[in-house]
């Protein structure tokens, strides 16, 4: 990975530190076999000019996509119609990108803030910093978000609980929750364990990753307690994205993207297709545009990355 070098300081030091603690982090594992290459399907592949690095990507409205730059923190925005995309914030020094998720009824951008334990919300009409938010001053690596009706989730994969931001019917933002997990999903015991979050079940239920166990649990966002869905093993796991009973899981040193059945009453799930493309290069997260994913490239360990870019394939339901 590379850093901006522009006024450092030790707010950057900090930040790049813990990028450098993520890619350590992130070992690859072995290949597995390979599913369909949809390469073939023409899809764009868009370049997020300028980008130092990247790692977390949200739909806007219509075909606007949101992606962060993860070593500067800057926001990209872009259209897959279009196959383009452009700097659209240009974020203080010291700040990181990790995962995001746009909330389009309030022009508001959540982004995971990564080593700092913090969230940043941006306005994606003015775009300016709504809040900085501390998250929690644990040791912390703050790695992705999830909205729902009332509020922002995000996860740390450094601590066994999620932080909870409430999202009032203007757009308010309240007091931070932390909800402490038990069962499988508290499982501190990798150096890396949940990474991607999403909301199922008409918000009632939460899915999370944990990259150390391969494996994505339920969570009652009431009471914290987890569950794992049976008959998966995901290595590589990182964000997921959820549509009803189908959960599309990024495994990024496996270059693919599994896509699950999930029966939630009975915890149990399928893979049901592995999304292989040419263009993949550690893929990390990915969102959904009907029948469409755009997953942006991290290039974690990739020597001398120049270029970051979100690749779109085909999402059969």
């Amino acid at each position: 990975m590379r850093f901006s070098t522009k006024n450092p300081g030790s707010a950057r030091r900090r930040a790049a530190a813990g990028l450098v603690a993520l890619a350590a982090l992130l070992v690859p594992a072995p290949i597995a076999s390979a599913g369909e290459d949809n390469s073939k399907d023409r899809l764009p592949v868009i370049v997020l000019p300028g980008a130092k690095g990247a790692e977390g990507i949200t739909a806007g409205e219509g075909s606007t996509f949101f992606a962060g730059d993860l070593a500067t923190g800057d926001i990209f925005r872009g259209d897959i119609h279009k196959g383009t995309a452009k700097k659209f914030i240009d974020v203080p020094d010291g700040r990181v990108a990790v995962g995001m998720k746009a909330d389009n009824e309030n022009d508001l951008l959540f982004v995971a803030g990564g080593a700092s334990g913090k969230a940043y919300v941006y306005d994606t009409d003015d775009r300016k910093t709504v809040k900085t938010i501390q998250l929690t001053r644990k040791a912390a690596f703050i790695n992705d978000v999830a909205l729902t009706d009332r509020g922002a989730w995000f996860t740390n994969s450094q601590q066994a609980e999620l932080y909870f931001v409430p999202v009032g019917d203007h757009g308010g933002l309240g007091t931070v929750r932390t909800l402490k997990l038990t069962g499988p999903a508290a499982d501190t015991a990798d150096q890396f364990n949940l990474n991607g979050i999403a909301s199922a079940r008409n918000d009632r239920t939460l899915v999370v990753a944990h990259s150390g166990n391969q494996a994505l649990y339920t969570v009652n966002p009431r009471t914290g307690a987890s569950a794992q869905i049976k008959g998966l093993t995901l290595p590589n796991v990182d964000g997921i994205v959820v549509k009803g009973s189908t959960i599309w899981a990024v495994q990024n040193f496996l270059n693919q993207i599994s896509r699950v059945s999930v029966d939630f009453r009975d915890r149990s799930g399928t893979v049901k297709e592995v999304i292989k493309n040419k263009n993949f290069n550690i893929p990390t997260t990915a969102a959904l545009f009907g029948d469409k994913l755009a997953a942006v490239n991290a290039k974690f360990m990739v020597p001398n990355a120049k270029t970051f870019e979100v690749v779109v394939v085909r999402a059969r339901n």
